[in-house]
């Protein structure tokens, strides 16, 4: 019994350790970009580097899981479904995000972005019409709030600006959250890793094809650091720490690794501090902290649904930062 409980714990330890590095390298992202834009570098070039690198790692992944289990043909219509949620919750979704980062610091950009289970709430309420508890109701404008307080600090030294940007990542999020609604039936069909990749493949196209369009030979033409950049934005800021979250997932569900996220917004705000030298103020960490208690009490409130649900599925993956 004694063995059976500290194997319990240890895979309960390496889940959670998997998802909060999974949430830490995520987050990595807003650095990255923000230290291209100061090569001069245009988003829609930056995210074209970034997906190009990216869609053979995300094919090495899907050539590893076709050996590892067998798959079931995927229809046209179902193709046709993928290609256009790669288009609206990885392409969109991450492009807008991009511009958004131009206009404010790295912390505010992922605070936002942490709300976007909130914004999945609301839309399933008002759209699909699933009822939202009271503490649920809370909890969004405890987070709101949270953001707010946040904004206070960027508008403060970049004055119009903040709105803009704030806007945009926002728009970002919501185009994310459709995706999620809109992927949350075929995952269970067609499996996680299937979806992102044909998801990212998507993305990958509309992003060449906006570059080439925009200028065909920018690509090409950037300095060294931008394409080493690029290559850690794709590897270890978005491949790596997808297969993490996945992972954690399968060992410990949904709802504990949603909590382990939490390190996410934290870990940006600091890596901001240390790496663009982006202020750290006290309303800035007491507006972090409203957004992190709302989203832990949505969790909280949501946990026994996820932990049916994933004790009957091995193999979905409904973690919210696969490419933001």
């Amino acid at each position: 019994m004694h063995s059976v409980s500290t194997v319990h714990r240890k895979h309960y330890l390496y889940g959670m350790l998997m998802a909060a590095v999974g949430s830490v390298l995520f987050s990595g992202k807003a650095i990255l970009v923000k230290l291209c834009f100061g090569y001069g570098i245009n988003p829609e070039t930056l995210i074209a580097l970034r997906m190009l690198m990216a869609l053979p790692m995300f094919w090495a992944v899907y050539w590893w899981e076709s050996r590892r289990k067998t798959m079931a043909p995927i229809s046209w219509l179902d193709r046709g479904k993928l290609f256009f949620l790669g288009f609206l919750g990885y392409f969109l979704s991450s492009y807008i995000d991009f511009i958004g980062l131009q206009y404010i610091s790295a912390g505010l950009e992922r605070i936002v972005l942490y709300l976007t289970p909130t914004i999945v709430l609301v839309i399933s309420h008002f759209v699909l019409h699933k009822p939202i508890s009271r503490l649920q109701w809370y909890a969004l404008i405890v987070g709101y709030v949270g953001v707010f307080v946040v904004f206070i600090q960027d508008a403060s030294s970049t004055g119009i600006h903040a709105w803009y940007g704030m806007l945009l990542v926002f728009a970002s999020a919501c185009s994310y959250a459709i995706y999620m609604i809109g992927s949350g039936e075929m995952v269970r069909r067609i499996g996680s890793v299937r979806l992102v990749v044909y998801a990212s493949s998507a993305s990958a196209f509309f992003s060449i094809f906006q570059s080439t369009i925009y200028n065909p030979s920018a690509m090409f033409e950037q300095v060294a650091q931008i394409y080493w950049l690029s290559l850690l934005n794709a590897g270890v800021c978005t491949v790596i720490p997808m297969l993490l979250i996945m992972v954690a997932i399968n060992r410990i569900g949904s709802p504990l690794v949603a909590q382990a996220g939490i390190v996410g917004p934290v870990s940006t705000i600091f890596m901001g501090y240390l790496v663009l030298g982006e202020p750290i103020t006290a309303v800035q960490i007491g507006g972090m902290l409203l957004v992190i208690a709302a989203m832990w009490l949505l969790v909280r409130n949501d946990a026994p649904r996820k932990k049916s649900l994933n004790n009957n599925k091995s193999d979905d993956f409904d973690g919210a930062e696969t490419l933001n």
